[in-house]
């Protein structure tokens, strides 16, 4: 059964000058403001494009490790990823880092890499970014 989710963004004004809200329709769990000089400089309280592709980003890995660790016979106990989306005005999409520690008892550092590796790889999100660099970092807690 596919599952599509809904975000509607309402944006009033110029690029520069304007500023929208980003809600999150499917769930109905949030309302953000976004505008760009959050995307452009960082702005506290306001989102971006990249902060809501970063967290897609790290829940779908995070999903996708757990789901590899468990069919492989080593479930985890817990799994924290950051992404890191970085966004350059004039240039775009730069990359995404994912930063993994993961509680996965029974597997060594060098196994954890490898299945962080290929969750990498098979992720829906990692597979829709394919055209930017997509780097890692995983470490067992």
């Amino acid at each position: 059964m596919a599952v599509t989710s809904e975000a509607t963004t309402v944006w009033t004004g110029t690029l520069f000058e304007g500023s929208g809200d980003v809600a999150l329709d499917s769930s109905g769990l949030a309302t953000f403001p976004v505008n760009w000089k959050a995307r452009a400089e960082g702005e506290a309280n306001t989102t971006n494009p990249e902060e809501l592709l970063a967290a897609a980003h790290s829940a779908c890995f995070s999903m996708a490790l757990s789901l590899a660790l468990a069919e492989a016979g080593n479930p985890p106990e817990s799994i924290q990823t950051t992404a890191a989306v970085t966004f350059e005005a004039g240039r775009g999409v730069l990359g995404s880092h994912l930063l993994v520690s993961a509680r996965v008892p029974g597997v060594t550092e060098e196994e954890f890499e490898a299945f962080a590796e290929d969750a990498k790889n098979t992720c829906p999100i990692s597979q829709a970014l394919t055209g930017i660099p997509i780097t890692i970092e995983a470490e067992l807690a």
